[in-house]
């Protein structure tokens, strides 16, 4: 797995990168009331706001970490909002990409190296 400075985990699966938010932002982001995810099929770049999560204490948007195109989302956690608090590095993955080259991720922190960041 590895971990962008926007509190985002990044985890392949065969040729796909998965996405979803870290337990740090998870609480940090209290209890989620909704999530919006971009459609299936869109071609997005690296920053460009994909996904939007609310909570009881705040909106956040969700940003691409990679160029790619949104190949799967998600829709229990936009059935289910709360899965993000429950499972958030697991069963409460927001959206898979497609990317051109998984090398990408090797820009992206490990799991010490954000462990660092959250301090």
């Amino acid at each position: 797995m590895k971990f962008t400075e926007e509190h985002e985990w990044l985890r392949v699966e065969d040729d796909l990168v998965v996405v979803g938010i870290t337990d740090h932002a998870s609480e940090q982001l209290g209890d989620v009331v909704f999530v919006e995810l971009p459609e299936v099929g869109i071609e997005v770049a690296k920053d460009d706001e994909v996904a939007v999560i609310e909570s009881v204490k705040a909106a956040s948007d969700i940003l691409a970490p990679v160029d790619g195109e949104i190949v799967e989302v998600n829709g229990a956690i936009v059935e289910t909002p709360g899965l993000v608090n429950e499972d958030p590095t697991g069963e409460a993955w927001f959206f898979k990409m497609k990317v051109e080259d998984l090398a990408v991720l090797d820009d992206y922190l490990d799991e010490a190296a954000y462990k660092e960041l959250i301090g």
